[in-house]
């Protein structure tokens, strides 16, 4: 079975809520990528989303666009991000990882090669935000193949569209919790709930919501209604202001603590000394 399965199917049973952090890979270094998994996962991460660094990343807010800025200034490639994947599950992470690519570096690589690098790699899922459903048949009967879960995402639009968005889904389906890109939010419209409870109403498979959850409240907010909760830009800034103390190898640990409590605070849970 599917990592992603096993994680929606043994928290179903707890009654609990998937914590789905986002990480840009590479940002600030892929090693210290691979020391950020390892907090993330230790502060009661379920499922990590690696991002794939990307010169125009349309989806996402100035954030997440920084860290990718840094990250290809460090030359990181897509290939970095499915090695980073097998390097922490070879240093013992039982998380299932999502590779989330805009769809040029794919097609850059080639679909042959990337589904074998997919499987090797043992990546879990995929997000490509930017590959429109009337376009993703190949995609989606490619990942079918190789066992990967193809997530889409769906924004609050017609019920004939979610429909046809959701009806060929696995893994889970990310809802957008609003129109725009990827950022931080105070407040979600009035409408996001009944979205979801849409949603649901086309598919069986577990939902998820992103775009804007940002703290504690929110998770808890949402964990009512989805099965799911993806935090991205939030978790990636607090990266962002630990580079500093994460750069020094006597602050290191430091900065690595920040970002583990702050995940810890999003999950709910207490922090464990090493």
């Amino acid at each position: 079975m599917n990592r992603i399965d096993t994680v929606f199917n043994k928290l179903k049973a707890e009654g609990e809520t998937a914590l789905i952090p986002f990480i840009t890979v590479g940002d600030p270094t892929p090693d210290l990528t691979l020391d950020i998994i390892r907090e993330v996962e230790a502060a009661g991460a379920d499922i990590v989303e690696l991002g794939v660094p990307y010169s125009d990343p349309l989806a996402d807010g100035p954030v997440i666009q920084r860290a990718s800025q840094r990250a290809l200034l460090g030359k990181v490639t897509i290939r970095t991000c499915m090695q980073t994947a097998l390097q922490a599950r070879k240093a013992g992470s039982e998380l299932p990882f999502i590779l989330f690519t805009y769809y040029n570096p794919v097609l850059q690589m080639g679909l042959d090669t990337f589904f074998q690098e997919v499987v090797v790699h043992d990546i879990s899922g995929l997000i490509i935000p930017d590959l429109p459903i009337e376009e993703s048949e190949d995609i989606r009967s490619r990942a079918k193949a190789a066992g990967v879960h193809l997530i889409p995402l769906v924004a609050p639009t017609s019920h004939e569209r979610i429909s046809s968005i959701v009806g060929n889904a696995s893994g889970f389906i990310y809802c957008v919790s609003s129109l725009g890109v990827t950022g931080e939010r105070s407040d979600f419209y009035s409408g996001v709930e009944p979205f979801i409870e849409t949603v649901k109403q086309f598919t069986d498979i577990p939902v998820a919501i992103g775009f804007g959850i940002s703290n504690r409240e929110h998770v808890a907010r949402f964990s009512k209604v989805c099965d799911g909760v993806v935090v991205g830009s939030a978790i990636v800034r607090q990266i962002e202001s630990a580079i500093p103390l994460l750069e020094q190898d006597e602050t290191k640990e430091q900065g690595l603590l920040q970002i583990r409590e702050f995940v810890s605070q999003l999950k709910g849970s207490k922090v464990y000394e090493r």
